[in-house]
């Protein structure tokens, strides 16, 4: 298995490979450096210096993993640490059509993503009162803020990251189902769609290209559902837009949290309030020994985020302002099908695991109240989401959020210079079984083992929910589109398992396997990979994607 000499905690040569392209800079040159740069740069004198020593070893020992823009701006002049922010369209007026485009451009070039609930604005078509002239509705907004994406590195060194939903009584709400079919758009005389061109340049521009989209389903749609059993046209036709082209996805806000559709661009943080931001850092469940330490981790990295509420550098005031008022944590897990690897158990929620979330749960809310009163701020209003993890996965050598492992062997993409790279990469988890226990390659159970048991994966993510007072980011894999198990004749189905989920989720998205360009995962045989280990290939497509491996994170670079 691979080893490093100086970085010895990971487990795999891209891991390290991700540390140096990524976050390794002067005075971080190793992951304990960086750690040791973070902990003093964010913490500074409000934990001891016992606390910061064990929180050091934590991260050291990737046991708590901050966000990427943590470990980015780890001991440079700036402090965005934060990885994204929640926009709202406030009222349906010009100068808050203008306002929207400011903020969301002074977002993204933080290196922050944005989530946008366009609700608010009227449909298109409607005669404004004002001038006499037609409202273009929402639509046309979602459009003007995704050409900003398109213009803006964020941060200056990657392609931003943004969300957009609306309401599914919202009139435009047809419109916006069909946003993204871009196998309906024709590209001049070249005879190919747009999402043609796509399959081979991810950087091609088309409409809402940069920016991922929910419908916003409320108390009245689930009531409804309960009450007749019927599931409506506009559910229907998302199950079925989501079962062919993967968006758009699913945002539920219920009772209670039923004002709370604005989301990050990864969908895990929820607020009701604009310019609300994102806090994150993930636990690495596969790392962590026991229940004591679990607990004293928990605490540590609850800590640490608060304190990053002290430290943080925002794009403007109001952000400002509603972070003091909120002071949102998003503590979250990854690696928990590797925990259940290592015990011998299937991808699924065992009794130990209830055990192991009701500490993550109890002891993160203790310490951000107590915490909270001894820096004497205000208190967190919520304090966990679990992000997707896909980079800080990849350092943590684990699985990442809720997910299943993708497969057991498989090449990943990534964008290095602007061209098109990848490598092979044998499951971190996977392998220790296999080389530890003599566990087959094919026993072995994968997302890609699962796409056609989705309600599995639903009823997963249903049970971690109970835990979490925000969202979980999580996408289900599923078979290609007009294939066996993936066609008109299987919406129905999917559509009645997924409505009888809708209470106990946050929300939902699905992937069918090629329905978007710039796929960055491929599954290949174990042997394969084995063979072509530290190897990196470059592909003679020029291109670009929305979850670049370069400069300074994933699509919510955590």
């Amino acid at each position: 298995m691979f080893k490093s000499n100086r970085n010895p905690q990971f487990r795999s040569k891209f891991s390290e490979d991700i540390f140096y392209t990524k976050y390794s800079h002067e005075g971080a040159e190793t992951f304990h450096e960086l750690a040791c740069t973070l902990v003093e740069d964010v913490c500074q004198t409000n934990l001891s210096k016992d606390e910061k020593e064990a929180l050091i070893d934590h991260i050291s020992n990737l046991r708590f993993l901050p966000g990427g823009r943590y470990l980015y701006y780890a001991g440079r002049d700036k402090k965005f640490f934060n990885n994204c922010y929640l926009l709202k369209a406030e009222e349906d007026t010009r100068e808050d059509w203008a306002n929207l485009s400011w903020k969301s451009e002074s977002c993204l070039m933080t290196g922050g993503g944005i989530g946008v609930d366009y609700s608010t604005y009227r449909p298109e078509g409607q005669t404004l009162k004002g001038t006499g002239g037609i409202s273009s509705g929402p639509i046309p907004k979602m459009q003007m803020i995704n050409s900003i994406g398109q213009k803006v590195m964020q941060g200056g060194s990657r392609r931003s990251a943004i969300y957009a939903s609306l309401n599914w009584k919202h009139d435009d709400v047809d419109k916006f189902l069909t946003a993204k079919n871009w196998f309906d758009m024709p590209v001049g005389n070249t005879g190919k769609t747009l999402f043609d061109i796509k399959q081979d340049d991810f950087n091609f521009p088309a409409p809402l290209d940069m920016t991922n989209i929910s419908v916003n389903y409320d108390t009245e749609w689930l009531l409804n559902y309960w009450e007749t059993g019927d599931l409506g046209h506009v559910f229907r036709t998302n199950v079925h837009q989501a079962l062919r082209t993967g968006e758009p996805g699913f945002s539920f806000n219920f009772f209670e949290k039923e004002n709370e559709t604005l989301r990050n661009a990864c969908t895990e943080v929820t607020s009701e309030d604009d310019s609300d931001v994102c806090n994150l850092g993930s636990l690495n469940f596969a790392r962590i020994d026991d229940l004591n330490q679990l607990q004293e981790v928990v605490e540590l990295a609850t800590k640490f985020l608060l304190c990053g509420t002290l430290r943080a550098a925002l794009p403007y005031e109001k952000v400002y302002e509603v972070r003091n008022s909120n002071r949102r944590l998003g503590l979250g897990l990854m690696g928990l099908h590797e925990w259940l690897i290592q015990r011998g158990h299937k991808y699924e929620t065992t009794p130990e695991l209830h055990r192991w979330f009701k500490v993550y749960e109890a002891e993160s809310d203790k310490i951000a109240r107590s915490f909270a009163n001894t820096l004497n701020v205000s208190v967190p209003v919520a304090v966990r989401a679990i992000a997707p993890t896909g980079t800080i996965g990849i350092l943590g050598g684990t699985s990442t959020g809720v997910e299943p492992i993708f497969a057991v062997a498989f090449k990943r993409r990534y964008l290095k210079n602007k061209r098109w790279h990848y490598q092979y990469v044998v499951d971190s988890a996977a392998h220790e079984m296999i080389e530890l226990y003599g566990i087959k390659p094919e026993s072995i159970e994968s997302a890609l083992d699962l796409v056609t048991n989705y309600e599995r994966r639903l009823n997963f993510q249903a049970n971690v929910q109970e835990y979490v007072d925000m969202a979980i980011s999580s996408t289900i894999n599923l078979p290609a589109w007009d294939t066996e198990d993936n066609n008109e004749g299987k919406v129905e189905d999917f559509a009645q398992t997924l409505a009888k989920y809708a209470h106990r989720l946050r929300g939902f998205t699905c992937y069918p396997d090629g329905c978007r360009g710039g796929q960055p995962l491929t599954k290949v045989p174990y042997s394969e990979a084995l063979e072509k280990l530290g190897e990196e290939f470059e592909d003679n497509i020029q291109a670009h994607d929305i979850c670049q491996i370069s400069g300074m994170g994933g699509s919510c670079g955590v």
